[in-house]
């Protein structure tokens, strides 16, 4: 049995993409953040050494609710046996998820069994990634443009392939997936003296609610949210909801460290650089478009998906001959003939050419371009964990991965959502810069 640690956090991240960033924002505030590919065995996290704060990279977001409480079930109950005061079950910022793909309320039915304080609260925004949740509703940009839309008019939220954001009062979308009532508290409350926010959450809790969405749409709205959340979990265990600002939040409460580790300038990678770009999101076809420095090869999903793993193989052997020859390659999935091909299959599919890649030719750097192809690309990977390395921009960071295998332990990783990262993103990852 493994013994109860002393981190003050616990996450889960419902893709990779996500995972990761929360992991650079645990560094970035001076905890020891390590994140795990799975629940963590006993060896593992011996190797890991002390933690503040123990991550889980997972890929709920794409599953079916069966799938989802299979997946949570087993870190629910690792995380009750670690105490951690927070339980942070880790969403995308701009929360699209649905009933029957990546719910939110079966996350929340499931995970609040491990824990014993009945305040659950949401999270609903990210200033710093140009997420705003303003009387329970939520606005975002829309990549690096400064446009503010609402969710459910957000030019590629609310047209997403598998979970397009129609509701912009999360309240109502969370009804939606069977979490209800979920009461908020606005963000004018958090300019009122503590008793009357605590007085007004009691309140709230008198009621039973599933859980409670806390608007943040300015920094100083995350300094009241983690006052509130940090006072109640240090009464009992909680379980809470949102996107890294759960941590931001959480972090004001906490001492800052002398070895945190803040944004610093990216050094260029050692030898070629291969990125698989999954993502359909037109932040990320612009990214591709300004990669001047890769060999781009377009990738037949069709034929890679209906083809199996020889035509997996096939792919593979004609990337890595370009890597071998010392080019940076950029194998581009989105916008190919899918021919009905599920963006399940598509992702699985990426991650068995990344792994035959890999296992052909030795990289120092790799990069991943969305959330369901960074999620299964990993899996297909023999590691058990990633540290944080450096920021290429707000909401993308660059790890090291940790394995067994030789050629894999040290190497460097970018996981990006579709959304997330400039322009010249991937120029940044091959040539380093501020």
């Amino acid at each position: 049995m493994m013994a109860a640690s002393t981190a003050r956090l616990g996450w889960y991240g419902d893709d990779f993409t996500g995972a990761t960033d929360t992991l650079a924002t645990a560094a970035q505030a001076g905890l020891r953040a390590l994140l795990f590919m799975g629940v963590p065995t006993s060896v593992q996290l011996q190797r890991a050494g002390p933690l503040d704060a123990i991550g889980i990279a997972g890929a709920a977001r794409a599953m079916d609710p069966e799938a989802m409480r299979a997946e949570l079930e087993p870190v629910g109950r690792f995380f009750a046996q670690m105490r951690v005061p927070v339980l942070h079950y880790k969403v995308c910022s701009t929360f699209d998820s649905a009933p029957q793909v990546g719910s939110i309320g079966v996350a929340v039915h499931t995970l609040r069994q491990h824990v014993e304080n009945r305040f659950v609260p949401i999270v609903g925004g990210q200033p710093s990634l140009g997420r705003y949740c303003v009387f329970g509703n939520l606005f975002a940009r829309a990549g690096s443009d400064p446009a503010v839309h609402r969710i459910d008019r957000h030019p590629t939220m609310s047209r997403h392939p598998v979970t397009p954001m129609q509701e912009s009062d999360l309240r109502l979308h969370l009804a939606q997936q069977a979490l209800q009532p979920v009461p908020g508290i606005d963000y004018p409350l958090y300019a009122q003296p503590l008793a009357h926010q605590e007085a007004a959450l009691d309140a709230m809790l008198a009621g039973h609610p599933a859980a409670v969405l806390m608007d943040a749409s300015r920094p100083e709205d995350l300094q009241a949210v983690g006052q509130l959340v940090w006072r109640r979990a240090q009464q009992a265990r909680l379980l809470a909801v949102g996107p890294s600002s759960v941590v931001q939040a959480l972090a004001t409460q906490w001492p800052r460290a002398a070895a945190a580790m803040d944004a610093r300038p990216l050094a260029a990678a050692q030898g070629p650089v291969f990125v698989l770009a999954g993502s359909l999101s037109p932040v990320t076809a612009q990214q591709v478009r300004m990669a001047v420095s890769y060999e781009t090869v377009p990738v037949d999903v069709a034929s890679l998906v209906e083809g199996g793993d020889a035509a997996a193989q096939a792919m593979a052997d004609r990337l890595a001959a370009l890597l071998r020859d010392g080019r940076s390659v950029l194998a581009v999935t989105a916008g190919s003939a899918s021919g009905g091909a599920t963006a399940h299959a598509v992702a699985q599919a990426g991650g068995r050419v990344l792994a035959r890649v890999l296992a052909q030719v030795a990289l120092r750097r790799i990069g991943i371009a969305g959330g369901d192809t960074s999620s299964l690309a990993v899996q297909s990977l023999a590691a058990w964990g990633l540290s944080y390395q450096a920021s290429l921009s707000p909401g993308v960071a660059l790890c090291q991965l940790h394995s067994d295998l030789a050629a894999l332990d040290g190497m460097e990783i970018m996981l990006k959502g579709g959304q997330m990262g400039p322009g010249d993103l991937f120029e940044r990852l091959l040539h380093g810069g501020p």
